[in-house]
C-alpha cells in the first residue's frame, strides 16, 4: 500500500522473546523510509520466553501498542488491520508457520504489508536450516556483509529465490566511542543464558572472573546479567549465575549487574564473553573485547565466529595484563561500522521498502517449504503454531473474536506462571535426576 513521506507508517512488530523485541521493534525505526512518522505497533507471541514488564523495559523501545498474543491470534489481527510494514521477529519455525499463516490470510487481497524477517545476532548454527525457514519474506535482513553474502549461497544453493536477502548492521549498535580508561578500569563479564550449558564450565568461568577481580584490586569487575532467575529469554538459562554466586567469597570490587547493555559499556573498558552479541556492540565502540578461549574454540560455544578478530583470548592471559587489538578487516566484514558510516548501513533496506510500497499490489507470499517441497517438515512446524499444512488455523486452535474474560484472563495467567516455573526449575532437575 503506498505511502508517501507526510504519512503516518503503520508498523507491526510480532516478537517471542525480550532480545528479539528489541532487535524487531529498533529495525522496525532503522528501515522506515527517510522522513516517516511510524505509528509502532508490537505483539508478544505468548510462550515460554515472552517477556516480564521488567525486560521490556529494560529494552528501552516503546510502542504505541503492546500486547500478547497466540499465532491464530496474530494472524486474524493481521487480517482486520492495515499495516504497511510488518516485521517477524521470531526463532525459524515461527517465522514459517507465521508466512504460510499469513498467505492464506491475505489470500485474494491486492494490498498486503512488507514483511520483514532476519537474526537478532551472530548466525553460528544452523545455517540452512534457520534461512530456509525465514524463506519467503519480501527482504530477509543479513547483519553484516559476511551474512549476506552466506545467506544467497545457501538460497542460490537450493534453487530458492535469493533476492530477498538484504545486508544492513544490527540495528542496537551504538553509543559514544570509547576513549579512554574510567576509574576505576572496569572490566564487565556479559554472560550468556545457554553458553556453557553445564554447571561445571559455568562455576569455572565465574571463578575466573571473581580471581580476576582478586588479582587486579584497582579494578572494578561486573558480571552483566541477562535475566533474573524465573525469566527466559531467547535462550533457556537453567543455571543462573545468580545461583552460582550464592555462598562465594566475592571481593568488594566484584558485582552483579542488571540493566540496558549500552549504559553498562558507557562506562566498561575491557569486555569479556563467550560470544555474544554484546562483543559486537563493544567493538563498534572501539571497546577492547575479549571472547575467551578457555573453554576451548568451538562449535557449540560460538566462540568459532571470532576466528580472525583478534579477540581470541583466554582469563590467564587477562590475568596477565593481555590487551587484545582488533583486526580491522574482519570486524568490518561483521557489519561493526566504527568507521562512521553506520547510520547508511540501512539505506538499501529503506530504499527497498520504499519502492514496494509505492509500487501499488504486492504479490503473494511463497516461501521456499511447501507441502511439496518438505511434506515430511512444514506440516509439524506449522502445527506447533495450531495452522495446517495450508496455513489455517487447526480445529481447536485459540479464538481471537473476541477479547478473553476476566475469568480466563486469570486462568491463562496461573498457566503460564506454571510452564514458565516447570521450564525453568522443575525440568532441570528431572534431567539431572536422570544423568545420576
Amino acid at each position: 500500500m503506498p505511502a508517501s513521506a507526510t504519512q503516518t507508517l503503520r508498523v507491526a512488530v510480532l516478537a517471542d522473546s525480550d532480545t528479539r523485541w528489541k532487535w524487531g521493534s529498533l529495525t522496525a525505526n532503522r528501515i522506515a523510509p527517510p522522513n516517516s512518522d511510524i505509528s509502532l505497533d508490537g505483539y508478544l507471541l505468548r510462550g515460554r520466553a515472552t517477556p516480564t514488564a521488567r525486560q521490556l523495559k529494560e529494552v528501552g523501545v516503546t510502542a504505541d501498542s503492546l500486547r500478547e498474543v497466540t499465532a491464530v491470534e496474530f494472524l486474524r489481527a493481521m487480517e482486520q488491520e492495515s499495516y504497511d510494514i510488518l516485521v517477524l521477529s521470531l526463532v525459524g519455525g515461527g517465522v514459517q508457520a507465521m508466512l504460510h499463516g499469513l498467505a492464506r490470510a491475505w489470500d485474494g487481497r491486492a494490498e498486503r504489508p512488507v514483511v520483514v524477517t532476519g537474526y537478532v545476532g551472530v548466525v553460528y548454527e544452523k545455517l540452512a536450516d534457520g534461512l530456509l525457514l525465514r524463506h519467503g519474506a519480501d527482504l530477509v535482513l543479513a547483519n553484516s556483509r559476511q551474512d549476506a553474502d552466506r545467506f544467497r549461497a545457501v538460497y542460490d544453493g537450493v534453487g530458492a529465490d535469493s533476492s530477498a536477502v538484504t545486508e544492513v548492521a544490527l540495528p542496537f549498535l551504538g553509543g559514544d566511542t570509547y576513549t579512554g580508561e574510567h576509574d576505576p578500569y572496569t572490566v564487565v563479564f556479559a554472560v550468556q543464558p545457554s553458553v556453557p550449558d553445564n554447571r561445571r564450565d559455568r562455576d569455572y568461568l565465574l571463578n575466573r572472573a571473581i580471581r580476576h577481580a582478586r588479582l587486579h584490586p584497582n579494578r572494578e569487575v561486573l558480571l552483566k546479567l541477562r535475566s533474573k532467575p524465573g525469566e527466559h529469554t531467547t535462550h533457556i538459562e537453567e543455571l543462573p549465575y545468580q545461583k552460582l554466586v550464592q555462598g562465594k567469597d566475592l571481593p568488594a570490587n566484584f558485582s552483579l549487574v542488571y540493566g540496558h547493555m549500552g549504559e553498562v559499556l558507557d562506562r566498561t573498558d575491557l569486555l569479556v564473553t563467550i560470544s555474544s552479541t554484546a562483543a559486537l556492540e563493544s567493538l563498534h565502540r572501539r571497546i577492547p573485547t575479549v571472547v575467551l578461549t578457555d573453554l576451548g574454540i568451538r562449535e557449540g560455544l560460538g566462540n568459532h565466529h571470532f576466528v580472525g578478530s583478534g579477540c581470541l583470548a583466554s582469563w590467564e592471559q587477562l590475568d596477565a595484563g593481555y590487551e587484545p587489538v582488533p583486526d580491522a578487516e574482519w570486524v568490518a566484514r561483521q557489519g561493526v561500522l566504527a568507521d562512521g558510516s553506520y547510520e547508511k548501513a540501512f539505506d538499501a533496506a529503506r530504499e527497498r521498502i520504499a519502492k514496494l510500497l509505492a509500487g501499488g499490489d504486492m504479490p503473494a507470499l511463497k516461501p521456499y517449504y511447501t507441502p511439496e517441497t518438505a511434506p515430511g517438515y512444514l506440516p509439524g512446524i506449522l502445527a506447533r503454531h495450531h495452522l495446517g499444512p495450508d496455513g489455517t488455523p487447526l480445529p481447536g486452535a485459540p479464538a481471537a473474536d473476541k477479547a478473553p474474560g476476566p475469568v480466563r484472563q486469570i486462568v491463562r495467567r496461573a498457566a503460564r506462571g506454571a510452564y514458565r516455573h516447570g521450564v525453568q526449575r522443575v525440568a532441570p532437575v528431572i534431567r539431572r535426576m536422570g544423568e545420576l
